[in-house]
């Protein structure tokens, strides 16, 4: 029988996995093995994909890829998984090497661990650093790197991605993989998920095959010990061969014991590390036995890795390690006895090695749990259940997602009214104060109508930043955004498209260049191509000011429908370019959609507060920086050239001259002059869009009421009519959401897929996409409004 053919809460043992190797060895790392129990829990609210329990916690797969499972049915509620069998662990003929510091007093540590156990949360306690962490896997997107001193020695503290096993599956796990060839570190802190061992302990078997110093994490012991469990973590790291220490990295507990640890697996006096090995089939142990020799002969190739990490990866077929060793003198030798095993398990068993390898790992760690924990309660499980009964419900998902959306816009603009407000105020009084304060000349004209016309018409949009940033920090740190990619997946599928592409995309309306390199996370090249093509029609906060300036001032009666109008237009738009990219550009591709759906959790303000913070704390920096530079560039071009004498004809500025010659392009959108030269200055980064305008419609054009949306709606002495109108403001939004990305972003598109062409892609097509969706909204509008 298929799992795809299981009805909901049924239970059944996993028999073999079927489908091409990419899958196979991903269900396999996070637990699929023989003899494992899997629950159907629910399906998403269209049908597809669906959510199954398996070794405590939940996973996601579509049915296509649920057929690729053969499991047998159980009946009843009994279990009838085999018992976890002795733990074998064995001595190998190595020891554990010291790596004492080269000069006494740095040490090197690495953090590695699975998707969503913490490694981020551990980097900022440490570090006492503000980088993000969420909820869901796929956070760390890249590698980050801290020094700081503890005691004697000098820490250089690496957070790399998360990865579940350290294959050639991903990119994840190739980076971390040649991170710990190449840069060696003194010591590997494995954080696992302490209230998900049996799941997070297969990584760390890996680690233990590769012959590493390492010391594991136990975060979130917590929830452990809050379940009513019970762990002999001394006695599980003896069995290990490897230090463990309970640690809760958000709150700092036990982080100091972790750091003693360290040190004394570093320094060599630590009692608890030896080097062990899992005991595998002994049909499997006797080929990495012949091609362990094999390979030590060649010590070029065994000072990279462990022998035994090596013959081990071999066997299961990884490419990288087996491109690295085909160029050895010994590789036709090699290559000999894993063909001939991979044929004697084929025929006694009727399974892959790989399959069968971690099959026996998974046995092993059983063993070492059923010896060393006792479970608690499973109420956390029982929370979650309930919840996701909710909020992945076929009926009230979609609404609920859409109601999330909408109060986030919402308090945006309502709630941060107020202390924009204020900071307005305050903008006001200092631009009063340059004006009466400084004499008449060429410096009062740069502070006031450069310098704080420009940076304070962007500053006073911070708060609604920040609320923005917390609401997304909030269904982060819940475990909703996971949700939202489960209950999405379906419409993904449909554009040819990954349901992890979600995440990205819901990145993107925080800032479009982490939110592409997040994209690491989708395994399929072309899909992961195209989602980063797409992400720049996603909203991000860079073009909240601009919005809030015109929605205020035009559509205030129905702030948060348009607000929730052009978030969904970007998603249109990238839905439509979705689909003709994968009918043109690239061929239909059927990635397997498998994800992990982390536990609900309660967030901790401190954390939330922190990660908000920090994206403040990034916005002012800009207004000091690149918006600053930009505001003084633009008032200097509007500013000059001046007359010759004050009874000279007046000219216009090398600005007006810039705008009047490419409006012809965008008069048709309704725009004038300067509607022209603000999208033009956003093009290096949107901010510089609203404190474009605050310099433009400063000086001559000033009215009484000195805010920049009663600028914008006063009469133009030169037409006879306001530059803007609400049809004109409808297009500069919708223009100004979709045309060309900034810079940073058209960067990180050049990185990511490695091509300069898709960058300059990205450019042209989205500009052309925005000039005719801007057309068509500012006739339609003519017509309406």
């Amino acid at each position: 029988m298929l799992l795809s053919e299981l009805k909901t809460g049924q239970r059944a043992l996993v028999v073999k996995i079927l489908g091409h190797s990419a899958f196979r060895k991903r269900v396999i790392e996070m637990g699929f093995v023989r003899g494992r129990e899997v629950k159907v829990e629910m399906a998403a609210p269209l049908k597809d994909p669906v959510k199954y329990e398996i070794c405590g916690y939940s996973i996601s797969l579509r049915r296509s890829e649920a057929a690729m499972i053969e499991v047998e049915p159980l009946s009843g509620e009994t279990s009838a998984a085999e018992p976890p069998r002795a733990v074998t662990a064995q001595h190998d003929d190595c020891t554990c090497p010291v790596h004492t510091p080269a000069d006494g007093h740095h040490i090197k540590i690495a953090l590695i661990g699975n998707p969503n156990c913490g490694k981020t949360s551990l980097y900022n306690c440490l570090a006492h650093a503000t980088e993000h962490v969420g909820n869901y896997g796929g956070v760390t997107v890249d590698v980050k790197k801290a020094e700081f001193r503890y005691g004697d020695y000098r820490v250089t503290l690496v957070d790399l991605p998360g990865t579940y096993s350290l294959s050639s599956y991903t990119p994840e796990e190739l980076y971390v993989r040649r991170y710990l060839r190449d840069e060696s570190p003194d010591v590997v802190v494995n954080v696992v998920d302490a209230s998900n061992l049996e799941r997070n302990l297969y990584l760390t078997t890996e680690l233990i095959d590769m012959n590493l110093p390492v010391v594991v994490a136990l975060n979130m012991y917590d929830e452990l010990e809050a379940s009513g469990a019970r762990l002999e973590y001394r006695m599980l790291g003896q069995m290990l061969g490897t230090p463990m220490v309970p640690i809760v990295a958000r709150t700092g507990r036990g982080v100091d014991t972790l750091m003693h640890t360290v040190e004394s697996v570093c320094e060599g006096r630590n009692e608890d590390v030896r080097h062990i090995h899992v005991h595998l089939n002994t049909d499997v142990e006797k080929a990495l036995r012949v091609m362990i020799d094999i390979i030590k002969a060649d010590p070029e190739v065994s000072h990279s890795f462990s022998p035994r990490y090596l013959a081990i990866k071999m066997l299961e077929g990884d490419r990288e390690v087996t491109d690295m060793l085909s160029h050895t003198p010994s590789y036709s030798r090699l290559r000999e006895v894993r063909d001939h095993a991979r044929l004697d398990l084929q025929r006694l068993r009727q399974e892959d090695l790989a399959s069968a390898i971690a099959a026996e790992k998974y046995g092993f760690i059983a063993g070492a749990l059923a010896e060393t924990f006792t479970p608690g309660e499973a109420e956390a499980r029982r929370q979650t259940f309930l919840i996701d009964r909710i909020v992945t419900n076929k009926v009230l998902g979609f609404p609920i997602f859409i109601a999330l959306m909408f109060v986030m816009f919402w308090a945006t603009f309502t709630l941060g009214q107020y202390p924009m407000d204020w900071i307005q105020t305050g903008v006001d009084a200092l631009s009063g104060l340059a004006q009466s304060l400084l004499p008449q000349g060429i410096l009062k004209d740069m502070i006031s109508d450069g310098i704080i016309g420009g940076v304070g018409g962007v500053i006073v949009f911070l708060p609604n930043i920040l609320i923005l940033y917390f609401c997304i920090s909030l269904m982060e740190d819940t475990g909703y955004m996971a949700r939202a990619a489960f209950i999405m997946d379906r419409i993904m599928h449909r554009i040819g498209l990954h349901g992890k592409s979600f995440i990205p995309l819901l990145m993107g309306f925080g800032c479009n260049v982490p939110a592409i390199m997040a994209t690491r996370s989708i395994e399929s090249r072309s899909s992961r191509i195209i989602t980063i093509l797409i992400n720049p029609f996603m909203s991000c906060s860079a073009r909240l000011p601009i919005y809030v300036l015109f929605i205020g001032t035009f559509f205030y009666a129905h702030a948060a429908l348009v607000f929730l109008g052009l978030y969904f237009l970007g998603i249109a738009a990238a839905v439509a370019t979705a689909k003709l990219l994968r009918r043109s550009a690239f061929r239909k591709d059927e990635t397997p959609f498998v994800m992990e759906l982390p536990p609900y959790r309660v967030p901790t303000a401190k954390a939330m507060l922190r990660h908000t913070w920090a994206k403040g704390a990034e916005y002012l920096r800009k207004m000091g920086g690149i918006i600053l530079f930009a505001s003084i560039v633009v008032w200097a071009l509007n500013y000059f050239p001046r007359p010759a004498a004050e009874s000279a004809t007046p000219t216009d500025s090398y600005l007006a001259m810039a705008g009047k010659a490419i409006n012809p392009i965008m008069e048709p959108l309704g725009f004038t002059w300067r509607a022209s030269v603000a999208a033009l200055a956003g093009v290096p980064a949107k901010e510089i869009v609203v404190s474009t305008l605050g310099v433009l419609y400063t000086g001559d054009e000033a009215v009484d009421d000195a805010s920049l949306g009663h600028r914008l709606t006063a009469v133009n002495p030169a037409t006879g009519h306001p530059d803007f109108t609400p049809a004109a403001a409808l297009s500069f939004m919708i223009f100004i959401l979709l045309y060309c990305p900034c810079m940073a972003t058209v960067t990180a598109i050049v990185k990511e897929t490695g091509s300069r062409r898709w960058g300059l892609f990205s450019v042209v097509y989205n500009t052309a996409v925005a000039w005719l969706l801007a057309f068509a909204a500012y006739r339609l509008a003519l017509l309406v409004i």
